[in-house]
């Protein structure tokens, strides 16, 4: 493998990974790519990576492969049917999905006894704006010699990258987050329609509390959209965290915890999704609590 390019394979061009792609190829790296859905490469090829027929293409024609998919059953797909047959030794998995653990562990074992191959998991934190300006947040498990080839290949995406431990840990950690931005989110929303109720010019509210001890990242961004109703374009989706909240309950059995907190932010975010609102931006999680949605 090559010190500082290699040439990479990037699978799953969505919201986060068009704007991760092009980073990548603005850096100078040769970026193959492939999607489920192959109309959503035009942006990417256009601006230079190689549109790939399959992931066995892609994955020969590679020497690093980033998956950046939607849940850990499309992750376990794409390596059990297409990566494993197609893997050799010497070249490294990158996942930036953000799955569960468990199975995260599985299948790095699965393709280190099959292929040879390595794996980090690298779930990123930071949102699509995060990803078009380079500064995410990302919490890696895997080797530390896995994790310096991370570092480099990653570099143009991240403001910090952690090693958090061994294979696995970092979607631990990206759990961990997720914990905190989804409560975090719904106690916005609580917020915002308790206090546009009673009166208060919700739009000031970001405002008044920017740089005090209840200010975040999610208040100012979901705040201000929540204040005005302005859901669109969806920049995350309450699936997303619906997901992550399931897998912190999930986790949080196994390992004989107690997380009143997420298990009951859960069922809000089920109960708001069965609504209709699982794609849509959490933003919409304030009409929860509105008085007039129906």
């Amino acid at each position: 493998m090559s010190d500082k390019y290699p040439t990479l394979g990037f699978i799953g061009i969505g919201l986060m990974g068009k704007p991760m792609t092009l980073r990548l190829l603005d850096a100078g790296f040769s970026v193959n790519v492939w999607n489920r859905s192959p109309e959503k490469l035009q942006p990417v090829a256009d601006a230079g990576a190689k549109a790939c027929a399959s992931v066995a293409e892609l994955v020969r024609s590679s020497e690093v492969i980033i998956l950046c998919l939607a849940d850990t059953a499309v992750v376990e797909a794409i390596v059990r049917d297409d990566i494993l047959a197609s893997g050799a030794a010497g070249k490294l998995l990158i996942d930036l999905s953000s799955i569960h653990p468990e199975n995260t562990r599985q299948l790095a074992a699965l393709l280190h006894e099959k292929c040879g191959m390595g794996w980090v998991d690298a779930p990123v934190s930071g949102g699509v704006a995060g990803a078009e300006h380079g500064n995410l947040a990302i919490m890696a498990g895997g080797s530390a010699e896995h994790i310096d080839i991370a570092r480099i290949v990653l570099a143009p995406l991240y403001k910090q990258l952690t090693h958090m431990g061994e294979v696995g840990c970092g979607q631990i950690t990206k759990i961990c987050n997720q914990m905190i931005v989804s409560c975090n989110v719904l106690v916005i929303a609580e917020m915002m329609a308790l206090a546009k109720q009673a009166g208060v010019d919700a739009q000031q509210i970001p405002v008044a509390l920017a740089g005090g001890f209840a200010d975040s990242k999610p208040l100012q961004i979901t705040g201000a959209e929540m204040a005005t109703e302005t859901f669109e374009p969806v920049k995350w989706r309450v699936k997303t965290l619906l997901k992550d909240l399931n897998m912190a309950v999930d986790l949080s059995v196994k390992q004989g915890n107690a997380v009143p907190m997420s298990a009951l932010a859960s069922q809000l975010m089920q109960l708001h999704g069965s609504r209709g609102y699982l794609d849509q931006d959490p933003a919409t999680l304030i009409k929860l609590y509105k008085k007039t949605d129906a």
